[in-house]
């Protein structure tokens, strides 16, 4: 089977948006670009057969159009399209569970305003046992534009990570992203002090600077094998006391993608708090990967 990056595409801006960055992605790993449009039926009574043909014809020149517009830049690139019938959670986890990569658009408000990403994109990350990519236009964020960030320009990655629960899945995608984009990765592990440390914390924080050093060392040793397979990969590492969300979220703003996992269990996957927080209110495109 072709390796290819899947978008899910619709009308709006952040799913232009969102096609746009997975053109790039596609050229940067030498995959194949497949622009999906999943058309919900029945969303309402008996519809006339000339409103469904319109429909058709109105989705059919969507996906030729954002294909003809990924050819152009990004020369070479092989893009095929599909326009589904059927449930766009169902369908759209379909096509993600036969992609390298899957990459929706996000209307992600950012902030303290609120949250608006869309049901369909947080069941389908939910369900899909492969990496998933948020991207917002770019006057929602402030950033350049989504093609730009995946242009190997240099921008930098950020990854969020648990020392508790490392995962080789995801660090092995976010050294990837970094070294296909000749970029900057930047690793963070939040941590917290225990709770009987009460307000003692807060007023004096070397209080706990035994249990920080101990946090910077562990990710020091994590990262060791991963900094010596990916040489051209410049790392930084920050093991900070704090919320992680809150942590991501700020090195989100100066960052062209954030990394965040999702971690399997017997009930299937789940979605943390911290990539929850990091999914709705990140100034950059977010990718999360499950693990087990």
């Amino acid at each position: 089977m072709t390796r290819h990056v899947t978008v899910g595409l619709d009308e709006s801006p952040e799913s232009r948006a969102a096609a746009r960055w997975a053109a790039g992605e596609a050229a940067l790993r030498g995959a194949a670009l497949r622009l999906v449009h999943v058309e919900e039926w029945p969303v309402t009574p008996e519809l006339p057969l000339p409103h469904t043909q319109a429909l058709v014809e109105r989705y059919e020149t969507l996906l030729r159009e954002t294909a003809d517009r990924a050819r152009r830049d990004h020369p070479g690139l092989e893009v095929t399209t599909d326009l589904l019938q059927g449930r766009a959670v169902e369908e759209l986890t379909r096509a993600a569970q036969e992609a390298e990569l899957m990459v929706l658009g996000s209307r992600g408000l950012g902030g303290v305003i609120g949250f608006l990403v869309g049901s369909v994109s947080l069941a389908v990350i939910g369900k899909v046992r492969s990496p998933v990519v948020l991207v917002r236009r770019p006057e929602e964020n402030g950033t350049a534009a989504p093609a730009e960030a995946s242009a190997g320009t240099g921008t930098r990655v950020v990854l969020g990570i648990d020392l508790d629960h490392p995962s080789d899945a995801l660090l092995s995608f976010a050294f990837g992203q970094a070294d296909r984009r000749s970029a900057a990765l930047q690793v963070v592990h939040s941590w917290s002090p225990p709770a009987s440390f009460g307000y003692t914390a807060i007023l004096d924080p070397g209080v706990g600077s035994g249990r920080g050093q101990h946090a910077a060392e562990g990710l020091t040793d994590l990262l060791r094998p991963w900094r010596a397979e990916f040489p051209r990969v410049e790392v930084t590492e920050r093991a900070v006391m704090g919320p992680a969300a809150g942590e991501l979220v700020k090195a989100s703003r100066e960052a062209g993608l954030v990394v965040v996992g999702r971690r399997g269990s017997r009930l299937g996957f789940h979605i943390g708090h911290v990539a929850h927080a990091v999914i709705h209110h990140s100034a950059a495109p977010v990718a999360v990967v499950p693990f087990a």
